[in-house]
């Protein structure tokens, strides 16, 4: 019969152990939290770039604060190895030109602020979107008052260099309000490195460039540009994990396009569009932001106005889509949307709700269920990881 101070000696080794498995969870579990940077419009009490912490387990965020000071820096890029971060600012005021700005800031590695290396002229107005090559030498920044997209060069010590070269975008479209000129909306280079995609919302074209990497250059290429529908209003694009699709997101006509990419010749041929709104549709809604499922299963789209996630399956064979209905994005405006690393949470910054809802990803479906996961943070309008 054992004695109960027999027992109580081995009670208590397997407390300590039970405490040590809960302290090797947590440690597990912080050690795979990644950081967040959420870039803002700053006319509602926002200073700038916000930080958050995200755990890729639990879905759970939480804002650190304020980690660089900045006016409108609307959307942000960072290369692969996370030094640095770049941001447009939405301004038309920069001293030098009168245009629009670029920012370049240095990450601190253990705590992720931010600080300022230098800023360049976008060679335009109303910068809207920015995007780098792979190899981090080269941001790429569209514009979206005059419709122009330009190169900047990064030196090694991250900062930015005078433009290297600078495109007009040329068009126009039914809607006058929006479409009386050429308003280039985003830029993004092809997987190999070789094409730069240029989405015009006032011209309903998607530009094709040649990008030189050793000039930092872009050329029209043979075939200079995707035709939309007449007053689609292209405004951002994804490319599928595959490299063979590309998903394009019509701002004012709310529809999704699926597009064969031919990656050797940078030409673009429409498979599909599909609407991203309700039977019926809904008066007075924007599209804004696509996004494709790490999985390549799914892509994602957001309704402005309907305040809504789109959700569609992708064919794995012929790239096409199958609506899978739409989501309450948790709040008004979803601007911008991200899905992280692990794709089991999609993170959607909501403009008009001042706060970033955490919405948990079906991996076999592909359906999104909203969270209790959620922080208030001033006019967020954009959302990138880094691991």
């Amino acid at each position: 019969m054992t004695s109960t101070r027999t027992a109580s000696k081995l009670t208590l080794p397997l407390m300590a152990m039970a405490v040590l498995a809960s302290l090797l969870s947590q440690t597990s579990q912080a050690a795979d939290a990644m950081r967040v940077y959420i870039g803002a419009y700053t006319q509602n009490g926002g200073r700038g770039i916000n930080q958050a912490s995200f755990d890729p387990n639990t879905g759970e965020l939480k804002l650190l604060g304020l980690v660089g000071e900045a006016k409108n820096p609307s959307f942000l890029a960072l290369p692969a190895n996370d030094e640095f971060l770049y941001s447009v600012n939405e301004i038309g005021d920069y001293s030098a030109t009168r245009g629009g700005m670029l920012s370049a800031f240095a990450v601190d590695a253990k705590s992720g602020k931010l600080s300022l290396l230098n800023h360049e002229s976008t060679e335009g107005t109303g910068p809207c979107f920015v995007s780098l090559d792979k190899d981090g030498k080269h941001a790429l920044v569209a514009n979206y008052g005059n419709g122009t997209v330009a190169v900047l060069p990064i030196d090694a010590a991250g900062k930015l260099q005078p433009a290297s070269s600078v495109m007009q975008q040329e068009g126009s479209g039914p809607n006058a309000a929006r479409q009386e000129g050429p308003h280039a909306h985003s830029i993004k280079l092809d997987p190999a490195n070789r094409f730069a995609l240029a989405c015009d919302l006032g011209a309903d074209k998607v530009f094709v460039y040649r990008f030189d990497p050793a000039k930092g250059t872009l050329t029209p290429n043979e075939s200079p540009w995707f035709q939309t529908a007449p007053g689609a209003g292209p405004r951002h694009l994804a490319f599928h994990p595959n490299g063979k699709w590309v998903y394009i997101i019509n701002e004012l006509d709310c529809t999704l396009v699926a597009a064969a990419y031919d990656a050797e010749q940078g030409v673009l041929k429409a498979l599909q569009t599909e609407t991203t709104l309700p039977a019926g549709g809904v008066e007075g809604n924007t599209c804004a932001e696509v996004v494709v499922h790490p999985s390549g299963k799914f892509v994602y789209a957001s309704n402005r106005g309907h305040d809504s996630i789109a959700m569609f399956s992708i064919d794995a064979t012929t790239g096409k889509l199958t609506p899978l209905g739409q989501h309450p994005a948790g709040g008004k405006t979803p601007r911008n949307f991200n899905i992280d690393p692990s794709g089991k949470f999609l993170l959607a910054a909501l403009q008009g709700s001042n706060r970033v809802v955490v919405h948990a990803i079906d991996q076999a479906t592909g359906k999104l269920t909203q969270t209790d996961h959620a922080i208030e943070t001033p006019m967020p309008v954009c959302i990138e990881f880094v691991p």
